[in-house]
């Protein structure tokens, strides 16, 4: 089984901001921990982070995994172009946010990726890519 995991807008920053919601972890070092998880249950995992909303939709569409694990970050909240480019592939894709976005503020509530997601896993940091890859491992 192969995963993509995909970051999108300022994930790249975890770890220097906002540490009391996304904590003090890098997101390098977060996915090395996706990587041993991943690599323990013989799984391969890509990684890909991008704050440009065309180079994640390139990346869902030429995708080769069985599976894609996307914090797509703000995007979430307005991105039809992402929404679009999950909903044209036939990969599984599951939503995934460290923060319990529904206990943040009102804009953070609404996902317009969602409905062309398998599902979504939120408020548990880093463990919400942990839960969405067992979740395709089980």
């Amino acid at each position: 089984m192969k995963l993509l995991f995909l970051n999108g807008v300022n994930l790249n920053m975890t770890g220097r901001r906002e540490k009391s919601v996304y904590g003090t972890q890098t997101l390098e070092d977060i996915n090395n921990e996706i990587a041993a998880f991943c690599k323990e249950r013989g799984a391969k995992c890509e990684f890909y982070q991008s704050n440009l909303e065309g180079e994640l939709c390139t990346k869902i569409q030429e995708s080769d995994a069985d599976g894609i694990i996307l914090n797509a970050g703000a995007f979430t909240h307005y991105s039809y172009a992402l929404r679009d480019a999950i909903a044209s592939v036939p990969t599984p894709v599951i939503e995934v946010h460290m923060s319990n976005v529904h206990a943040r503020e009102e804009f953070r509530h609404k996902s317009v990726i969602s409905e062309v997601c398998r599902g979504t896993i939120s408020g548990f940091g880093k463990n919400s890519y942990i839960l969405a890859a067992e979740s395709f491992l089980l």
